[in-house]
Parts: structure tokens; C-alpha cells; sequence
């Protein structure tokens, strides 16, 4: 509750309604539960996100990350370009290959990685870049696929918060060697938990299959080493429900996010900007908060306008990156991602707003005045 004893708005809302439900019961009287029909109905209706892409579901955005790297050849000994201003998962995926996870700086507008940051950070060991869809503004693309023709390096899209953003055109998904998307239950659409990956190549498609199905396409006959990395048919019911609605969603969250641009006025805020030739799709609306963060957000919190950081810490400072970097005496000069990450802070934008919800978040926000 608020100060005033109303309601707190909440930063995110899972959407589950009575379709989800009605979809969910349905595949569970069908007794076909798991890597049916229904995820490659899925599989079908998200590939017209993406371009007609190849599509291969998943039992989350971490393991799409994770089987992408795979099935493009990624291992010990390859170096794999990342921003450190993501969730960890972008990172852990590179890691989880065996491979070395290379930290590039960002741009300050997007919070995706900087072209000219990757171009320094290439190697003889670089094998990919891995650009991430912060908040739902796609990345430099256009930038960034020229680097990676010019050095013969695969682009891995960590889209798994840009479900629908474009550049120039181009849905996110559709730029690089493959691509991948989340369905945890805050994103802009999920399926409880699952994932998504998307590639132009059939046979990666093929190899994703295998890799997510102990190595398998036909029972028992194993092919490869892999894993059990499905997605349920469960999932993939809520999945389709949520696709139909996805459009909707996006424009209510562009509308909720247009709304704030217009009225939020505190001179100690800076409002997200969008690159020219970028949809925007606000996963998070993301501010910048120059001066005590801290006391920004308790007075936010006070108000009853829920709030969060994404993210607090850079990857490259948690402790499973910054040790083993200590004691290899390697550094990271990175001073855009440690200003964003002292400086950011996500608000409501979710489609459940209502007007008098957009409107407390403005009061809230512009309360918050010049000096902090």
C-alpha cells in the first residue's frame, strides 16, 4: 500500500486470463503433454514474428541462449563478445559451452552493446557477438552485423526481452545467425516458462531439435549428445493463446510509454530514448536518476509506484566472472554500463495500467524534483 492507503501499482503483472486457462485444460484431457502438437503449432505461429525463421521452442530463454551457442559450434577456446549490462543468463550461456564470455561496453542511449566497443574487443579467439535487446529496444544492428561480416563471426540475438521490436524494419530475431526469446511469466508474453529460438538455417534448426531432445529425432536412435531442454505442450497452449494478444499488448505498452515521455518533467530524470529506425516495445520503461537513487526509489515506493533495477551489478562484477578475472589479472574498462547500472531505474509500463495509474506514476515521478 501506499502512503495515501491505495494500491501499490505493481512494476510488472503476469497476464493469465480465462483463454490460458480453458488452453491449458484442454491439453491436459488430451493426454499429449509434452513436445506435441501444440509446440509445433507454436513453433508455427511465432515464426511470423520473425520473418518465416526456423523456430525451435525450449524450456526457457537461458537454455535457447545456451543451444543456439552449441549449434553454431561455440566451445573452450572461442571467445564469445557480451555486453555486461544484461541479465547474467546472457553470459551464462557463453560460459556454459566452455566458452570465455568478453565484456564490450554500451551505448547510452539503447544500453546495447557499442559497434565501436565490439570492433576493439575482436580477437583471433572472437567466434560471435551476442547483442542483447535491453528493455526492448533492439540493439545497433545495423552496425553491429557489418563487424561481424567483416571478421566471419556469428550474431547471437538475446531478444528474450524484445518480443516484436523491429530496426529499420527488421524484426529483432531475424538479424543474425539465430536468435532467441523468453517466456517467463513478466515478460511481454510468456508461456509460464519456456523459450524460443529462431535461425534461418535449417540444419541448425535440425541441430537445435537434436540438442533439445537428448539427441534425438527418432526415438532411440541418438544422433548427438543432448538434453532435455523441451518445451511442454502445456506451455506451448498458453504460448499460442498470448501470440494472439501479443500485438495488442505491444501497442498498450508503446501508448503507456508514449504517455510518460509527455509528462514526466523532473529535471533529475531522463526519460528512455529510441534510436532512430527502432521500435521500442518496453519490456521496462527505464529512467535514468541522477543523484541519490536510493531515496528516489524509497519515495517512488512510498507512493505506492512499484519499481526495480535491472540491473544492479554488472555481470562482469558477480562473483562467478569478477574472481576467476582477479586472478587472471584481467580488467574491463567499461564506464557506460557502470553508470547505467548506478543510474537506472524501471516503472510500470505494463498493459494492466490504467489512466489513473499512468497518471500517479507521473505525479510520483515528477515529485521527485530537481536535486536528490
Amino acid at each position: 500500500m501506499s502512503s495515501d492507503n491505495r494500491e501499490t501499482i505493481p512494476a510488472a503483472r503476469p497476464a493469465i486470463g480465462d483463454e490460458e486457462i480453458e488452453a491449458v485444460v484442454r491439453v491436459l484431457r488430451s493426454g499429449r503433454v509434452v513436445q506435441g502438437p501444440e509446440v509445433a503449432a507454436f513453433e508455427e505461429g511465432f515464426s511470423e514474428l520473425v520473418a518465416g525463421r526456423h523456430c525451435v521452442a525450449v524450456n526457457s530463454g537461458t537454455s535457447a541462449l545456451h543451444l543456439l551457442l552449441l549449434a553454431l559450434g561455440i566451445g573452450p577456446g572461442d571467445e564469445v563478445i557480451v555486453p555486461s549490462f544484461s541479465f547474467a543468463a546472457s553470459a551464462n550461456a557463453v560460459r556454459l559451452t566452455g566458452a570465455d564470455a568478453v565484456f564490450a561496453d554500451i551505448e547510452p542511449g539503447s544500453f546495447g552493446l557499442d559497434p565501436a566497443a565490439v570492433e576493439a574487443a575482436v580477437t583471433p579467439r572472437t567466434a560471435a557477438i551476442m547483442p542483447v535487446h535491453l528493455y526492448g529496444h533492439p540493439a545497433a544492428m545495423d552496425k553491429l552485423m557489418p563487424i561481424a561480416e567483416k571478421h566471419k563471426l556469428a550474431v547471437v540475438e538475446d531478444a528474450c526481452q524484445a518480443h516484436a521490436a523491429s530496426l529499420n524494419g527488421t524484426p529483432v530475431g531475424a538479424f543474425g545467425s539465430g536468435g532467441t526469446f523468453s517466456f517467463y511469466p513478466t515478460k511481454n508474453m510468456h508461456s509460464l516458462e519456456g523459450g524460443m529460438i529462431t535461425t534461418a538455417d535449417a540444419e541448425v534448426a535440425r541441430t537445435l531439435r537434436l540438442l533439445r531432445n537428448q539427441g534425438m529425432e527418432q526415438r532411440y536412435a541418438n544422433e548427438i549428445v543432448g538434453a532435455n531442454m523441451r518445451m511442454t505442450d502445456v506451455a506451448a497452449a498458453v504460448g499460442r493463446v498470448q501470440l494472439t494478444k501479443l500485438a495488442g499488448w505491444t501497442e498498450q505498452r508503446r501508448a503507456n510509454a508514449a504517455y510518460l515521455d509527455a509528462h514526466i518533467t523532473a529535471p533529475s530524470v531522463t526519460t528512455p530514448p529510441v534510436s532512430e529506425g527502432a521500435r521500442h516495445v518496453y519490456h521496462q520503461y527505464t529512467i535514468r536518476v541522477r543523484g541519490d537513487r536510493d531515496a528516489a526509489m524509497a519515495k517512488l515506493t512510498e507512493a505506492g509506484i512499484g519499481n526495480a533495477v535491472y540491473y544492479p551489478t554488472p555481470i562482469h562484477r558477480l562473483k562467478p566472472y569478477w574472481e576467476p578475472d582477479q586472478k587472471a589479472g584481467r580488467t574491463w574498462d567499461l564506464p557506460e554500463t557502470e553508470r547505467a547500472a548506478a543510474e537506472v531505474v524501471s516503472l510500470p509500463v505494463h498493459p494492466s495500467l490504467g489512466a489513473d495509474d499512468l497518471e500517479r506514476i507521473v505525479a510520483a515521478v515528477n515529485a521527485l524534483g530537481e536535486n536528490l
